[in-house]
């Protein structure tokens, strides 16, 4: 069965939704550029809520070790890096908080595949994101969708989650096209930035899961 991770989560109300209808975790954003960032207190708050019930992620940019640790203490079970840290950088952070770490890469064209095993070697997960405008003050890929067949030059047996664009609509062709073992997806189930709509969640989950479980597993 795919993987789902609805990120940018902010209420309780949208996590008790997202238990309910089945996504395997939740990603909490602390970034303060990003409209979805949340403070420590509410990350803990939510970690716990979530607790035995879904896996949780706090997402991070670039964090020193003084915000490694204070995340690592909100509760949350996975890290993910969503900057520029190196693989040795990724490996230091996976070690000092103790936590499993998934690692985003950004993707638009081929040469940026060559990222992707050194990232494999030392992270728990890969997201393959869509790459950042060079012009952008947040990382990811902003809501845009990259082109997907460059993917189809990964080792078939490289595992990795799919982020970047994805949205209701086009959630069965990533799946069917792609094959990756896992989707995450935030602005796609939103109103407006950080204001994810409970049905859209459902509808989302709903349509990723309608297809044949994906070939590639994680490790």
């Amino acid at each position: 069965m795919t993987l789902i991770k609805i990120c940018g989560i902010s209420t309780a109300e949208t996590l008790d939704h997202c238990v309910r209808e089945g996504a395997d975790m939740v990603g909490f954003v602390h970034f303060e550029k990003s409209p979805r960032h949340i403070d420590l207190e509410t990350m803990s708050a939510l970690a716990a809520l979530g607790r035995d019930r879904i896996e949780t992620v706090a997402l991070l940019v670039d964090p020193d070790d003084r915000l490694v640790a204070r995340v690592a203490g909100t509760g949350v079970g996975w890290l993910q890096l969503h900057g520029r840290e190196t693989p040795d950088r990724v490996a230091e952070i996976k070690a000092f908080a103790g936590l499993p770490v998934i690692k985003a890469v950004g993707i638009g064209e081929a040469e940026d595949l060559a990222a992707v095993t050194s990232y494999h070697l030392v992270a728990d997960r890969l997201i393959l994101d869509a790459r950042p405008p060079a012009e952008a003050d947040r990382p990811g890929g902003l809501g845009a969708r990259f082109d997907w067949s460059l993917l189809d030059a990964l080792d078939p047996a490289m595992p990795f989650m799919l982020s970047g664009g994805l949205d209701c609509d086009n959630v069965a062709e990533a799946v069917s096209m792609v094959r990756p073992f896992g989707l995450d997806v935030s602005s796609g189930v939103e109103s407006a930035p950080g204001q994810k709509v409970p049905g859209l969640i459902s509808r989302f989950i709903a349509n990723a899961r309608a297809l044949a479980p994906s070939t590639r597993e994680p490790r």
